[in-house]
């Protein structure tokens, strides 16, 4: 019952977080961490502890207030959940919270892990038992299935794997998005003892326990049916809890007198429990603010003029996706994510276009090799994911199944960048240039907003023959183009800043590279993605605040590369800052080489970058990260003066 509350008051102060299937995985974490495992708080990484790896990551509010409650450190502390710093990231990071064994939120991955932990165990002669907690959703997950044979084929009776079967996911009912029934059946087959027990019920899931412990020489999976969102009226049952905070204060009250019953806080004790969470950031703003070097009235939206509108990217693909969607040719696959990449707005308002939708559940590398199956048949599948998993996790199989044989399949890579937030490094989307670049016959996209975006996936998905990947963000961020802004294929464009005006957008001149006369600038900013409004505000600051003009290249198509842009600016200026919300090098390395291959240059080069700087993302609120992570305007404007200064 407190692991509920706790774990509702700290999503609530977040603003974000996944309420359903915490709240479902309640009464099994406190069974484990509380009953079943032997667990040291004061020594978190003792030898005779028993392991606990939580896969299904992305229910961590549950995991905290369990740790919390064993002692591994104050409930406080569960309070800043998913803020910048907080050792409850939005996913579990080992190296940042006592108790957790290994950072989760890439879904399938436990189950490896903890066969592994125990078959280490068992050389050492351990008698330390290892758990996994999953998803039933999570059983989709090819890797589950690898897994799962190994520890039957090893016989590790020291492995009790919990599946939280509360029958929903993201995108609806399990057994409608990819149906993993009968899972008893299915794990037995695979020589494991399996137990079914309801999950929210005390009484059986020490049961349930104490039976895995009694069978020797196999493995044990207890399917543990439960209720998504156990516990608040309305949020029992409903899919669309999965990933969504209470949006009110009232609802929040709710939730808390649907948990606590008689015995809910009062009020006080609830406002004393969020101001702490308030209270947290107010004391970790300083550090953020000393990443930033401030230029006073240049921030976005922070004077009279120069204003911009802010839109998801993600909202421009699913826009374009939906209006080309007539297009009998293409289908869309689904990875149980369908709304927050907006691939749904293919089918939401088009009923006649469903069997033209696949869904295959939690299945990001069986996504990729339908995708190739269906472009032999003439087809052209769009499949999207966020970009950690549509890229990473299926690397091999874009690169062997679809690029190999330059098949027209499109992807779609969404969430990409730190602008992720909140949700932290195991979404946050940072290698996929640096992966997919070098991948021969792909085309890979790289839009700088929602409007862009659209023109961009229309000419990826109709005009371009041949793999296609197009990596956008998940939060709303500026909008710098206009409906006529050029958007050409493999063709830069050129921005130039022509002074302030009342909106951003109108301050400045755009042509496509190929067509501009240069205008002698003190130094070219070449971006891609997102941050390029931010190269663009850098120009802006240049000439404002130090008089010198810049080249802004928005390199919108990072492959095939517009070469002829960047030995022009290498010609024409010799000064080069490039810019990526990515690990750093993965685009600025693709810029260096063209300059530096380049025999025939008429001035000295010299070039910097900004990027992240060989680290994972962070938890933390979108434009909080952008600045400690060193990806703003004023970034860039440093780097810029700095070779300005050098000459």
């Amino acid at each position: 019952m407190l692991l509920r509350a706790h774990a509702m008051v700290a999503i609530y102060a977040a603003g974000s977080g996944h309420p359903g299937g915490s709240l479902s995985i309640a009464d099994v974490t406190t069974a484990l961490f509380l009953h079943e495992a032997r667990l040291n708080p004061k020594d978190p990484r003792w030898p005779g502890r028993d392991r606990i790896f939580f896969s299904a990551g992305h229910k961590a509010p549950a995991l905290y207030t369990a740790l919390a409650m064993t002692g591994f450190f104050p409930m406080d502390e569960v309070l800043t959940l998913r803020r910048f710093d907080s050792i409850c990231q939005g996913h579990p990071h080992s190296l940042k919270c006592p108790g957790v064994e290994i950072s989760s939120g890439s879904l399938g991955q436990g189950l490896g892990v903890a066969v592994g932990t125990a078959l280490g165990l068992r050389l050492e002669g351990s008698k330390s038992r290892v758990y996994c907690i999953m998803g039933d959703g999570e059983q989709q997950e090819g890797s589950v299935w690898e897994a799962a044979m190994a520890a039957g084929h090893y016989r590790l009776g020291n492995l009790v794997a919990i599946v939280d079967f509360n029958r929903l996911q993201i995108d609806g009912d399990v057994e409608s998005v990819m149906n993993i029934r009968p899972l008893p059946d299915k794990y037995r087959a695979f020589g494991w003892n399996a137990v079914e027990c309801d999950g929210n019920n005390m009484a059986e899931l020490l049961d349930a326990f104490q039976a895995a412990r009694q069978c020797l020489g196999k493995p044990t999976v207890i399917i543990a049916h439960t209720i998504k969102g156990k516990g608040v009226s309305f949020m029992e049952n409903v899919a669309a809890w999965h990933g969504v905070a209470p949006k009110t204060r009232l609802e929040l009250d709710q939730a808390l007198a649907d948990i606590l019953g008689r015995e809910v806080w009062s009020r006080d004790e609830v406002n004393a429990m969020l101001a702490k969470a308030e209270a947290f950031s107010a004391a970790k703003a300083p550090q953020v603010e000393a990443a930033f070097p401030a230029v006073p009235g240049c921030w976005w939206n922070d004077g009279d003029d120069m204003q911009v509108d802010m839109f998801p990217t993600r909202q421009g693909f699913g826009q374009a996706l939906g209006a080309i969607g007539g297009d009998p040719r293409i289908v869309t696959i689904h990875v149980d994510i369908s709304g927050s990449i907006c691939i749904n707005q293919f089918e939401k308002n088009h009923p006649e276009r469903l069997p033209r939708v696949f869904s295959v559940g939690i299945a990001e590398q069986n996504m990729v090799q339908v995708a190739a199956g269906l472009a032999t048949t003439g087809r052209i599948p769009v499949a999207g994911d966020y970009g950690v998993f549509a890229c990473g996790r299926c690397w091999d199989q874009l690169r062997t199944s679809v690029c190999y044989p330059n098949l027209n399949v499109k992807i779609a890579g969404a969430h990409a960048g730190v602008s992720v937030g909140a949700d932290g490094a195991t979404h946050q989307a940072l290698e996929e240039i640096a992966l997919l670049a070098t991948l021969p016959n792909m085309t890979l996209l790289v839009p700088c907003d929602a409007l862009e975006t659209g023109k961009m996936t229309r000419l990826g998905i109709l005009e371009v023959v041949g793999p296609t990947y197009i990596r956008y963000a998940r939060e709303a961020t500026p909008i710098v183009t206009r409906p006529e802004t050029p958007c050409v294929l493999g063709k830069a464009n050129v921005i130039r800043y022509r002074g302030r005006a009342p909106k951003f957008v109108d301050a400045f001149e755009t042509v496509v590279a190929d067509a501009y006369t240069s205008e002698k600038e003190d130094v070219a900013l070449v971006a891609c993605g997102p941050i390029l409004p931010e190269a663009m505000r850098a120009a802006y600051i240049l000439k404002e605040k130090h008089d010198l003009e810049a080249r802004v290249i928005n390199m919108h198509t990072v492959k095939p590369l517009d070469e002829a842009a960047i030995l022009a600016a290498v010609n024409d200026i010799g000064l080069i800052v490039t810019a990526e919300e990515h690990q750093i090098g993965g685009f600025g390395n693709l810029v260096a080489g063209v300059a530096a291959r380049h025999k025939a240059r008429r001035k000295p080069l010299k070039m910097d970058m900004i990027g992240i700087e060989d680290r994972f993302g962070e938890s933390g609120n979108p434009w909080e990260l952008m600045k400690v992570f060193h990806l703003t305007a004023e970034h860039i404007v440093a780097k810029a003066l700095v070779l300005a200064n050098s000459k």
